[in-house]
């Protein structure tokens, strides 16, 4: 009898042999445990072509698909295997006001698939830690002297150098983008300055550089790119049918025949700084102007722009709202009401004859600072002593005109032009101040209420300044907060609420704000958005060509994903039939064996002359 040899190449190669000497008893069934055997192997491939081929297909990758979004987006607290050739890197320095930081970016080879961007991180060392490098001061401080711009990138170009392969370096882009400090500059200081990093860069580093990756950005732009790297690490611009993600219906911007698609809500942002307030939000649906003054002015507040690799595919297109608010930050909020304050107090004293607030006997009453906090503000010449009241309700009315708001119903802050905003079917989140506001001293972050918001911070700002200080010594506040948190809480948070409420027109009633200083446990900079939005590009190097042209082209990790089962599936049937017909060829060659056993053995007996047995003969 021979051998029989089964093997499957497909997904991992593996063999196996059987022998009917070596095989046990026991493995010969009989018919009725080969029928049931077939069956319940028909059954288990049945619900194996359902779970992964059919119906249930795609619950079962929404569910992976949707783990992967909510856990998977956790930064890699691993360090960047700098050994792996796939991977490429590249380098972002933001320039700002008071110094300049440089942060190096990692993604592996494209997958092939042309619906689906880079997956770009942040680099970290072999101590896991972010590669990153700041300097000070601000670029712009060498406007005098624009011949040592270059000498003073340098230090981080040097630093990024020594964390990528040499290898790599050439291969590896370098963008240097400058931002407020240098906005401020007169023209000629700033291409004085971009002309030495452009010629310099090249002499002394092998990074891929050109004369268009060095340019001082607007706010328009840093706006973009802050609400392209949120969107990014939260997952919004993976476009999959996912039943636990919002959804939205959008006209496609530039598109004549206005192509609808349906894809992921992206998230809007509101951040609030020291001096400034910005706001940042898709705008799904096509706008139309009352004036051809406001479509002008629109122009300049709107950003449209593809993020895909492919310009001929609409399904990155995105139509982005950014408005910027100087002066409209928390401290430059305060300081704009103090001077009104010192102004108005002034004025009056003069009319009546009177010396109120010049000595602290006889202060001037003010709503936004706690119960009975005793301040003082302007300068020696103008120096005004102010009393705490700590009334939220009145302090929010004192501060609604410097919100700038005007009676056209498509502005904001300042009068400025903003789109409508469907706030039943949004998110946004809110930074620094906004999570500043709940969080500090209201132990409030996360999941903003106006409600709730509004009556921690009246109880907040009718508490004595006494209690207030015995309670941050006894370290009931967060850990980052500080006596001038203390102080100006009650201020802040009615400026916050207004700003959100009387210049955004967020409805009191709307809960779909999230306020938080980080995003997935770490902090998104718009450099992220920055690499991300400059490198589209790049994946064209991986795609084939000829994935581009189709208009029904399948999503290329789906495709192999479903082939790998189809070929697991039949190379499985394929062995379990073999298998049983083996065993049926088993089971015959058992019978007929044992059969010719017996046969044999009656002829030996009747060659040895042993006869028959006696019968009983009835006559």
């Amino acid at each position: 009898m021979g051998r029989i040899s089964i093997s499957c190449l497909f997904p991992a190669s593996w063999h196996f042999s059987l022998s009917p000497v070596v095989l046990p008893r026991f493995l010969l069934p009989s018919f009725r445990q080969l029928l049931l055997l077939g069956l319940l192997t028909g059954v288990m491939g049945l619900l194996y072509l359902l779970l992964v081929t059919g119906k249930g297909q795609y619950s079962w990758l929404r569910e992976d698909r949707h783990i992967h979004t909510r856990l998977g987006r956790v930064p890699d607290m691993e360090a960047t295997d700098t050994n792996n050739p796939n991977l490429n890197y590249g380098l972002v320095v933001d320039c700002g006001s008071s110094g300049s930081r440089v942060f190096v970016y990692t993604w592996p080879r494209h997958n092939g698939n042309p619906h689906e961007l880079l997956d770009i991180k942040q680099m970290r060392d072999k101590h896991r830690k972010p590669v990153v490098m700041k300097i000070k001061p601000g670029i712009s401080e060498y406007a005098s002297t624009p011949d040592k711009a270059s000498d003073y990138i340098s230090p981080l170009l040097s630093f990024a150098a020594q964390h990528i392969p040499k290898n790599k370096h050439q291969e590896t882009p370098l963008y240097i983008l400058c931002t407020a400090g240098m906005r401020v500059l007169p023209e000629s200081q700033q291409e004085a300055l971009l002309e030495d990093l452009r010629t310099d860069i090249p002499v002394n580093f092998n990074f891929l550089f050109s004369d268009s990756h060095v340019e001082v950005i607007s706010g328009k732009q840093e706006g973009v790119y802050a609400w392209i790297g949120i969107n990014f690490v939260l997952g919004r611009f993976n476009h999959v049918e996912d039943e636990h993600e919002a959804v939205v219906e959008v006209q496609v911007p530039g598109s004549d025949q206005q192509e609808t698609l349906v894809r992921k809500r992206t998230a809007g942002v509101l951040d609030m700084g020291g001096v400034s307030t910005q706001i940042a939000y898709e705008v799904p649906k096509t706008v139309s102007f009352a004036s051809p003054q406001q479509e002008e002015i629109a122009k300049n507040l709107l950003a449209e722009f593809n993020l895909g690799c492919d310009a001929h595919r609409t399904e990155h297109v995105y139509r982005v709202y950014v408005s910027t608010f100087l002066g409209f930050g928390g401290n430059a909020a305060r300081q704009r009401y103090e001077a009104n304050l010192i102004s108005t107090t002034q004025i009056q004293n003069k009319l009546l004859g009177q010396h109120q607030g010049e000595i602290a006997d006889s202060p001037i009453l003010d709503p936004c600072l706690p119960a009975d906090l005793q301040d003082e503000v302007g300068p020696q010449e103008q120096r005004v002593h102010l009393r705490g009241t700590g009334d939220f309700d009145r302090c929010r009315l004192l501060l609604q005109p410097f919100l700038n708001r005007t009676n056209d119903t498509s502005t904001s802050l300042n009068g400025v032009y903003q789109p409508p905003i469907d706030f039943t079917n949004s998110q946004f989140y809110g930074f620094s101040e906004f999570y500043y506001c709940t969080e500090d001293v209201l132990r409030m972050g996360g999941d903003y209420n106006s409600t709730k918001y509004s009556n921690a911070a009246k109880s907040y700002c009718a508490t004595q300044w006494k209690t207030l200080k015995e309670r941050f010594d006894r370290g009931l506040y967060a850990s980052h907060a500080d006596q001038h948190r203390l102080k100006y809480q009650c201020f802040k948070s009615a400026w916050m609420h207004e700003v959100l409420h009387s210049g955004f027109v967020f409805p009191a009633a709307y809960e779909n704000l999230r306020t938080a200083l980080l995003v997935y446990d770490k902090e998104v900079q718009w450099t992220l958005g920055a690499i991300l939005y400059r490198t589209r590009f790049l994946p064209l190097r991986d795609i084939p060509q000829e994935s581009l042209k189709g208009s029904h082209s399948h999503w290329h990790h789906s495709f192999s994903f479903m082939n790998n089962h189809y070929l697991f599936l039949a190379c499985f049937l394929v062995v379990v039939l073999s298998i049983l017909l083996y065993l049926l060829r088993l089971r015959r060659i058992h019978k007929r064996s044992t059969l010719l056993r017996g046969a044999s053995a009656s002829v030996q007996w009747l060659e040895e002359g042993l006869g028959s047995p006696d019968l009983p003969v009835t006559l």
